[in-house]
């Protein structure tokens, strides 16, 4: 779809001409076969696909024969921002994959994983100054006192910050704001989280009485990780902790083979969060390391489930459900940068200014760059993380054994496709089941294609009005099944 503006009036007419087209029922499932995405990749080609045994021919494609010529594919970006429509869908996939390892009884993971002792942890960073606000009591920061800092700028706030209000996140006082402490804690701060997991396993260990290569061969902590940025555009992290016992060859997820209770899980998380600190190298020549830490906003609740409720600790849980914990941290796998205003790339504080981005954005951009540019200094990495704020680490992580993997997630998807299309072809009707694909059944095919990149996006604004409306109701849609099926799961 070509980049110029367009009126309206124009878009409504190109909608219109598609809506009559002879070709539009096929354009309309090329629409919904790459999920009506945002900005679909376009390709040129054709492709054959082969009995492996026998080599006689299953199907073949050629994308000419298609209205536009061309075969859309999903762009697959995560950032709700970007594509709405492959965000949901990539939302859609860390929601699985928490929730098989919260509740089990999907996805391939057993449905014993939902007695074992399981926590719900958010670790936030440290203050690098006061940010305006929402409190309960009302108003952002109040003073009965009338003070001002160093640069003459009130200490306090008395304003009531709605949501949405643009002051919210940003500095009382810009000057006094500790912009430089902000970028190193954000660079370190995966490394931060490498050490929190190491100190919570050495405080397991300690609570058994062991050594941690003992502890290792009776408990062991798996974990999924989501990072999001806040309001004051630092990250913090979203964390489902479980203990599980060492993995055999038969069960890939047994239970602990010590007794630990969730709420005294939960007391470990907070004590390795409040223990863990790093010295980061220091800015600039003769400057000093900066120890940096987790904020004292450190939080962690055990999660309970009817499996916990049998065993009579259903106190344990304080009401919080694994498959809507997994739904509350999946929303947060595809937030970023752009959730500020940032759009996707730009790298260059004075163009965000004239975007209209926030200042203390714009600061941010700054200090990353001063940051990068000091010649044989230890961030001289952040240049390429200027898009991100300096935040250098993945937005969803997990330990290897938690659940199942966004891979496998998108085999099984691709196999269920793939049987529908044969369906198609063959005029049979199939309720297929992705998990019952095996990768045997996939293999017995040799698919021979030959592509060629034609472009990105809809080939007109009419085309993406139409894919973003279906996109929409799509969205709203499977939303809703979403919620009536955790509902039905809480009752």
């Amino acid at each position: 779809m070509s980049g110029m503006a367009v009126t309206a009036e124009v878009v409504e007419a190109q909608a219109a001409a598609r809506l009559v087209s002879p070709g539009f029922e096929r354009w309309a499932e090329q629409a919904a076969s790459c999920g009506h995405c945002a900005n679909p990749v376009r390709l040129r080609g054709s492709a054959t696909t082969l009995d492996r045994a026998t080599g006689e021919l299953v199907s073949s494609y050629d994308s000419a024969r298609e209205p536009d010529g061309v075969l859309y594919v999903r762009c697959g970006n995560r950032r709700a921002s970007v594509c709405p429509s492959c965000s949901h869908e990539y939302k859609g996939d860390m929601w699985h994959l928490l929730a098989a390892g919260a509740a089990g009884g999907m996805k391939g993971v057993p449905s014993s994983v939902a007695s074992h002792p399981l926590v719900f942890a958010t670790l936030t960073a440290p203050s690098f100054g006061p940010v305006h606000t929402t409190r309960r009591s009302g108003r952002c920061r109040p003073r009965r006192r009338r003070e001002v800092c160093e640069h003459e700028r009130p200490l306090g706030c008395d304003a009531a910050h709605e949501d949405g209000d643009p002051l919210l996140g940003q500095p009382i006082c810009p000057e006094c704001y500790d912009y430089t402490g902000h970028v190193v804690w954000q660079w370190w701060a995966p490394e931060l989280w490498r050490r929190f997991t190491i100190a919570l396993r050495r405080g397991l260990a300690a609570r058994l009485g062991v050594s941690q290569k003992e502890a290792h061969e009776l408990v062991r902590v798996s974990f999924a990780k989501v990072a999001e940025f806040q309001r004051r555009a630092v990250v913090h992290f979203h964390a489902l902790i479980r203990l599980d016992g060492p993995p055999t060859d038969d069960e890939p997820y047994p239970a602990p083979l010590v007794p630990v209770a969730a709420g005294e899980l939960a007391l470990l998380v907070r004590e390795a969060a409040a223990r863990v600190w790093f010295d980061a190298p220091p800015v600039g020549e003769g400057g000093e390391a900066r120890r940096l830490r987790f904020g004292v906003q450190v939080d962690a609740r055990p999660v309970t489930s009817s499996a916990h409720r049998e065993l009579g600790r259903a106190d344990e849980g304080e009401g919080l459900h694994p498959e809507t914990v997994a739904a509350y941290i999946a929303k947060y796998a595809t937030k970023a940068c752009e959730d500020f205003g940032l759009p996707p790339r730009l790298r260059h504080p004075e163009a965000a200014r004239r975007l209209g981005v926030n200042e203390h954005v714009c600061r941010l951009l700054e200090e990353v760059h001063c940051l990068a540019g000091v010649e044989d200094g230890p961030y001289l990495a952040l240049v390429k993380w200027v898009p991100m704020l300096g935040f250098r680490g993945h937005f969803a992580t997990k330990s290897r054994r938690y659940s199942t993997t966004l891979g496998q997630l998108r085999t099984a998807r691709r196999r269920w496709s793939v049987q529908r299309l044969r369906d198609r072809m063959t005029g049979r009707t199939t309720d297929v089941d992705p998990a019952a694909l095996d990768e045997e059944g996939e293999d017995s095919t040799l698919v021979v294609g030959s592509w060629s990149l034609d472009g990105f996006g809809w080939l007109t604004a009419g085309d993406a009005a139409l894919a973003a409306t279906a996109a929409a109701q799509a969205r709203k849609w499977a939303d809703e099944r979403a919620r009536s099926r955790r509902a039905a799961a809480a009752a």
